[in-house]
């Protein structure tokens, strides 16, 4: 079992162009800093059978963690959970410790003047009804609940489509279990800014450094337009410890700044994380 996460964005929105999908790109980009590496992000529409499937291949993947995101809410077209129950071959049951979440959430909005009645209608107690031996996730910000349950070796998470939720849930209950299986790992990135040299003719340094140093991805990024080229060269590597990490990236550092200006190229350093 590899330490990698595939991320199932769920939303039909998202295939339509109708919503920028942010959050895939959010939680890529947490989860790479954290040590744990992306292999997949898929996006599927709010369909029970699509997300069922979906989820099912992801799990003969073999991966530790599986994301999925959006669907959690009251209404309709929130099928995600009857996805995830379909694709373990399980049940959808009222979840007591979520179903007090749920009602708390009400108390709350009414304390705050913000709704009148709490009554648990059948589309509320939607967002407390978890697959089997699930357990749910404190939501900080909104109503529903995150999703947690363990299969086998792997761990399936499910996570609401609002962003705010989202990155709260993730924050709160899923760093902690992220920073565990990672342990020391470390993720360090860093661009350069390079002028006066073609993409082209950085692609043969590219793979010469890349081929030097195995342990480090390196990827350009043209910025500028062809008679006025401009590039941005992104490294980045994981690696046991801090302290590893920056050396490989140093390391690759000195050797393509020097190719670029042995090829009339100008090397800027942009940011280092």
């Amino acid at each position: 079992m590899t330490k990698s996460i595939e991320i199932i964005c769920v939303g039909t929105e998202l295939l339509i162009g109708k919503t920028l999908n942010t959050n895939g790109q959010w939680l890529a980009k947490r989860a790479t800093a954290l040590g744990l590496k992306v292999s997949r992000i898929i996006t599927v529409m709010d369909e029970t059978n699509e997300t069922a499937l979906t989820i099912k291949e992801a799990l003969k993947r073999k991966n530790r963690f599986i994301i999925t995101v959006g669907g959690l809410g009251p209404t309709f077209d929130d099928k995600t959970l009857e996805g995830i129950a379909s694709a373990l071959g399980c049940k959808l049951e009222v979840h007591e410790r979520a179903l007090k979440m749920v009602k708390e959430k009400y108390y709350k909005y009414i304390k705050e003047g913000r709704m009148e009645k709490a009554e648990l209608t059948s589309y509320r107690i939607k967002m407390a009804k978890l697959p089997e031996g699930a357990e749910p996730l404190v939501n900080p910000v909104g109503t529903a609940p995150g999703v947690m349950i363990k299969i086998e070796n792997a761990t399936l998470i499910a996570l609401p489509g609002v962003p705010s939720e989202m990155k709260a849930i993730f924050e709160d209950s899923i760093v902690p279990l992220f920073k565990q299986v990672a342990g020391n790992v470390t993720f360090f990135e860093t661009s350069l800014d390079i002028t006066g040299i073609g993409e082209s003719a950085v692609a043969p340094l590219i793979d010469q450094v890349m081929y030097n140093n195995p342990y480090i991805y390196l990827k350009s990024h043209p910025k500028g337009a062809e008679r006025v080229p401009r590039i941005e060269l992104h490294l980045s590597t994981t690696a046991e410890d801090s302290k590893a990490a920056k050396n490989r990236i140093s390391k690759a550092l000195i050797q393509i700044s020097e190719l670029i200006q042995v090829k009339g190229g100008k090397v800027r350093l942009l940011k280092t994380k």
